[in-house]
């Protein structure tokens, strides 16, 4: 009898079940991955070109340049990691969170988003009602399961935690520790990021204090972040990370902070849309989008409310 393989739909969360007579593609790619290690998942990291789209295309953010780079190189270099990569952004909305992912799948799997092996989590759209945690849990835990044995290499990208239901998140706790094997595959190769707004209070403050003190924005390093940033995601009640247990344990590889933009930021981020749409020349219509953006403190105006955010459409609205 000829066997018939049924495909596997990936956002909707939903448990893969097939029928007696059908065997999944999913459970075929399992068997292999039970006795390989790699489980051939088109993985093809490109660290050179990953360094050179940070420090390219990635502005006034030399802290997340110089973790990426580090945290993504040494993680690769490891045949056998001791455990996952886990790395958790912090800032204010429209300083290159999304666009760091973005360019992450891009160098490690060939394409921005659109690789079957990396896994965009979104809370309003994948876990819209908080009374159904529990449901969530079962099925997420049982999607990443199923995906780390498809493929050991998964990235998983968890957007918008602070609008994840509390309790939550802390099912992937299993999977961040450093045991050797679990559900039969070595999960420890697998990338987590969480996306959150949560400490960009802490994050927004130390830099404008450098800034009004007259340090230079480079100046500016993690260890004066990083317990801030910690206990204001742990603390935060709106963070999906609240009193989680991924944190009191220790299992986030690297905090990166996003630090707020500036005018001539905001300037770098007109002029690469202005040259994607074959308008390089334009200069004078970057210069009105930077100067259009609101900024803050009020008394000072040092900072883009919305960082590069609304750069696009203002640029629609100038050409």
């Amino acid at each position: 009898m000829a066997l018939t393989l049924c495909t596997c739909s990936m956002p909707s969360l939903l448990l893969l079940i097939c029928s007696t007579n059908l065997i999944c593609a999913f459970e075929m790619k399992s068997i292999y991955c039970k006795i390989s290690d790699s489980c051939d998942c088109d993985f093809s990291p490109n660290m050179r070109g990953l360094e050179w789209d940070l420090y390219k295309n990635l502005y006034g953010q030399h802290l997340a340049q110089e973790i990426m780079s580090e945290a993504v190189s040494d993680f690769l270099r490891k045949d056998s990691p001791d455990r996952p990569l886990v790395l958790s952004f912090h800032g204010a909305s429209g300083t290159g969170k999304s666009l760091v992912s973005s360019m992450l799948g891009r160098h490690l799997y060939g394409s921005a988003m659109g690789s079957p092996y990396i896994h965009q989590f979104v809370p309003t759209l994948h876990f819209p009602i908080p009374e159904r945690v529990q449901l969530y849990r079962l099925h997420l835990k049982r999607w990443i399961e199923g995906n780390l044995t498809t493929c050991a290499r998964s990235i998983f990208i968890f957007d918008e935690m602070e609008k994840m239901p509390l309790g939550l998140i802390d099912v992937l706790e299993p999977f961040l520790g450093p045991s050797h094997v679990v559900f039969q595959t070595n999960y420890r190769k697998a990338i987590y990021i969480f996306i959150s707004t949560a400490g960009e209070e802490v994050i927004n403050r130390v830099t404008l204090e450098a800034r009004l003190s007259g340090r230079e924005r480079e100046e500016i390093r993690l260890q004066e972040l990083e317990e801030g940033i910690t206990q204001a995601v742990f603390n935060n009640t709106n963070s999906g990370l609240y009193h989680s247990r991924i944190i009191s344990e220790k299992l986030i590889t690297r905090y990166v902070p996003f630090l707020p933009l500036c005018h001539h930021h905001v300037e770098r981020c007109a002029r690469r849309d202005l040259c994607q749409r074959g308008e390089c020349h334009r200069t004078d219509v970057a210069m009105a989008v930077a100067n259009a953006m609101s900024y803050t403190p009020a008394d000072g105006k040092h900072f883009s409310s919305t960082g590069c955010k609304m750069v696009p459409a203002k640029v629609n609205l100038y050409l």
